[in-house]
């Protein structure tokens, strides 16, 4: 079952097209996803470095930590270390953290109960802050590092831990040292559009596909049900052998309709070869029962009365015969695709070579090599000598010249020639004019139309055409051997 759904050129397109709209979806929704973590992580990132850097400018002015303003904030957590990785400052609420490096979230108390470093440094804080001591002097400023670096960790503020984005900032000091601000921004936003989005493409992509695939089916359905129009026809014409019958052309000009036309011209070429092979079979009973008949007409009479036998009719009966079977054998195998061959030879010997004995034949040949079949093209000589000789009164011309790529023979007579209309008729078989059929000594029609498709099959053509004297001028052009 599976076998055969998916052995359908319907099935196999939705399912292909289904295949590549999945892929696109995916890698779209990926894309997508992508590049909107991104923009809200970048988003994140900058609420972040904006909250460490202020808090960074206010630490630089020497404000006492008790007083930074980035410390109270309730959803963002802040951390200040010095140089050494102590925490000297955190946000009030901040109860966990994890990313910043610093894993302690409240400053270290040193033996006289102050927050910071060591006695020696907080001995200039007199209010225990870590900052400068308003009273006293003037505040020490420090220096906030252009740069920002970034990392991802979370946070439990008031018992509710997040994931943040947290970016540092430093400050240095030249009394003091170099400080580092950590500041978290809050991810919440990014998980839960990320989250949202990812749901609606989960949601949305199955209906998605299964409209595609719906759609591709039906398109794919009424694209190809000419075709099996075609296939219903098709088996239809194979099963009545009605060769006369056509398959049906859509109205859509693309190319299931040119594979219509093909067809239908596939067919009536082949519904033409069929005819043309039973006319052919016809034609070579009826050839064939004449000689037969007589033959054995005269063979039952010799039987009968040995003294009235016709012994030269039994003869010229069986050469007859002979001859049309040959002519039979080597059309058969034409017809079957036999190849010429590639001999080279001097097409002007040979055609000496069949003009020799002949009376009332001039031969004016010229040496040109051709390649092919010997035998053949001497077979399409003699049967133009012999066809020329039945027409001729007296004389018949025959000259072989180059012209160019060609190798041409030229074999003429001076008879009454071919008439215009009748000039391509000749040509087929078992064609015979009156006049000629009249004068016939016994051919069947079959010497021209065995000369054409020689000539057809060495690539060359066979014409023929009016003679200087007035009788007919056949002409057989081959191709030059160089």
């Amino acid at each position: 079952m599976t076998r055969r759904l998916f052995g359908s050129v319907r099935s196999r397109a939705t399912l292909a097209a289904t295949l590549v709209v999945a892929v696109a979806l995916l890698a779209a929704g990926t894309a997508v996803l992508l590049s909107l973590r991104s923009d809200l992580t970048g988003q994140a990132e900058t609420e972040a470095a904006s909250a460490a850097r202020a808090v960074a400018v206010e630490l630089s002015d020497g404000r006492p930590y008790d007083r930074l303003t980035g410390l109270d904030e309730d959803d963002r957590p802040v951390q200040i270390v010095d140089e050494r990785g102590r925490l000297v400052a955190a946000s009030e609420d901040l109860e966990r953290v994890t990313g910043t490096g610093v894993g302690t979230v409240r400053p270290r108390q040193d033996t006289d109960g102050r927050e910071g470093g060591d006695a020696e440094d907080d001995s200039d804080d007199a209010n225990g802050s870590g900052g400068p001591d308003d009273d006293d002097r003037a505040p020490r400023s420090g220096e906030v590092d252009s740069g920002t670096d970034h990392s991802t960790g979370t946070a439990t503020i008031d018992g509710t831990t997040a994931d943040y984005r947290f970016a540092s900032v430093e400050v240095e000091f030249e009394d003091r040292g170099k400080f580092t601000v950590y500041a978290g921004a809050p991810l919440a936003a990014e998980r839960s559009a990320v989250g949202t989005a990812t749901s609606a493409m989960l949601i949305g992509f199955p209906p998605l596909l299964a409209v595609v695939a719906g759609a591709t089916w039906l398109v794919t359905r009424r694209a190809l049900s000419p075709v099996e129009g075609i296939r219903r026809e098709m088996a239809a014409i194979t099963a009545s052998e009605d060769l006369a019958r056509r398959v049906p052309v859509p109205a859509t000009h693309d190319e299931v309709a040119r594979l219509a036309l093909t067809t239908n011209e596939t067919l009536a070429a082949l519904e033409s070869s069929v005819e043309r092979q039973r006319r052919f079979v016809a034609d070579a009973s009826h050839e064939l029962r004449s000689p037969i008949a007589s033959l054995r007409t005269q063979l039952e009479v010799g039987a009968a009365h040995p003294g009235l036998l016709d012994l030269d009719g039994a003869v010229a009966d069986t050469v007859r015969l002979q001859t049309l079977a040959a002519d039979l054998l080597l059309l058969a195998r034409l017809d079957a695709g036999e190849r010429p061959g590639d001999t080279r030879f001097d097409l002007g010997a040979v055609a000496r070579e069949h003009a020799e004995g002949r009376a009332g034949v001039t031969v004016t040949a010229d040496a040109v090599p051709v390649a092919g079949s010997r035998a053949q093209v001497g077979r399409v000589l003699t049967n133009l000598l012999d066809n020329a000789r039945r027409h001729a009164r007296s004389a018949v011309t025959v000259s072989v010249r180059a012209q160019g790529e060609w190798a041409v023979v030229s074999v003429a007579d001076d008879g009454d020639g071919v008439p215009e209309a009748d000039r391509e008729r000749i040509f087929e078989r078992f064609v015979r004019l009156d006049e000629a059929r009249s004068r016939d000594d016994g051919g069947a029609g079959l010497g021209l139309a065995i000369a054409r498709d020689v000539a057809v099959r060495h690539g060359g053509t066979l014409t023929v055409g009016r003679a200087p004297a007035g009788g007919a001028l056949f002409e057989l052009r081959l191709p030059r051997d160089r």
